[in-house]
């Protein structure tokens, strides 16, 4: 655990120095630029947005792949809307080779 604090501490310090370079802001606007400007308001404490980045990195995955199983079973269920979207990605994609 305390590794991971200090690998989120790094990042973070990472991050407010490349928020601190970049000509154009508005590309690089995220959600843990929008902690760090908190931070800098003194709305945030620096533990706060370190413990927000951690729970945001350590929750997505789970959160993800619950919300990806309900999308699909969705998708099975209702063969039409599966037809749609096959439909669309061939007219996105043309003839190319899908990646993941």
């Amino acid at each position: 655990s305390k590794d991971l604090k200090g690998a989120m501490e790094i990042l973070i310090e990472q991050k407010r120095q490349k928020l601190s370079t970049v000509e154009k802001l508005d590309e690089h606007v995220d959600f843990a630029s929008q902690l760090i400007f908190a931070q800098n308001r003194g709305d945030l404490t620096a533990e706060n947005v370190n413990q927000c980045v951690l729970e945001m990195m350590i929750a997505a995955p789970d959160t993800l792949s619950v919300t990806l199983f309900f999308m699909l079973i969705l998708i099975a269920e209702h063969p039409t809307v599966e037809e749609e979207m096959m439909r669309e990605i061939e007219t996105v994609m043309g003839k190319q080779e899908l990646q993941s």
